[in-house]
């Protein structure tokens, strides 16, 4: 049997969001189903359990963007104590985590570390994974932090 040329790539980055709120109040807004509250067009289809609860093993499905139709999403790790949730997200093509933590700063700021690291399963994959995280990472999440602190602030 021949060796296939094929060499996954690994790639990763982090950005770190200052959200205004009590890290009670964030943390939850990371898990997929809060997440509608500040992401626009955000839209998981559950498939685990059968409610809207996050725990470790809630799988859901997502639009896929440009040549992949769906996304597969399914909770990897959920520590709510220390604020800690990650996700495993795939494709036929490629697979990736997505790490968040988050710190109390004082009393009203909460601070999000937020990590994808990228694995290509084949050369598209491989190439996607180098498109996403640059478009992800493009204003360092910035947006992220602007739509949760406009949510928090319309929401009190």
């Amino acid at each position: 049997m021949r060796q296939s040329q094929f060499k996954s790539k690994k790639i990763s980055r982090t950005a770190t969001i200052i959200c205004n709120g009590k890290i009670d109040k964030v943390f939850p807004l990371f898990g997929a189903f809060e997440e509608r509250k500040w992401a626009e067009g955000w839209e998981p289809t559950l498939i685990y359990p059968e409610e809207e609860k996050i725990e470790e093993g809630t799988t859901f499905k997502t639009k896929g963007r440009g040549e992949e139709i769906e996304y597969l999403w399914r909770v990897t790790k959920y520590y709510p104590e220390s604020h800690l949730i990650q996700y495993l997200v795939s494709t036929e093509n490629r697979y990736w985590t997505i790490t968040v933590k988050c710190s109390s700063k004082n009393e009203n700021i909460t601070t999000a570390d937020i990590t994808y690291t990228f694995i290509g399963l084949n050369e598209t994959g491989n190439e996607i994974n180098q498109r996403s995280l640059q478009r992800m990472y493009e204003n360092n999440l910035k947006d992220w932090e602007e739509e949760i602190n406009n949510y928090l602030k319309n929401s009190n």
